[in-house]
């Protein structure tokens, strides 16, 4: 295996703390615009698959 999913895991929940510091800093007078949301989509996406794969290798690693 090329990538173990653990270091996928760690670096998407990484790149989705960084999508939710973009975020807070391209808040404007309010947070409802469409670059915050769209930040916070990506980073609920990142972590979302952090998640998955987190799990999938404590599967792999329950199955050894």
């Amino acid at each position: 295996m090329k990538h173990p999913y653990l270091t996928r895991a760690i670096l998407y929940f990484l790149v989705g703390i960084a999508f939710i510091y973009f975020g807070v800093q391209s808040k404007e007078s309010t947070v409802w615009n469409s670059v915050t949301l769209i930040f916070s989509a990506v980073s609920a996406l990142c972590f979302f698959c952090s998640f998955k794969m987190f799990s999938y290798h404590n599967k792999i690693k329950k199955k050894k």
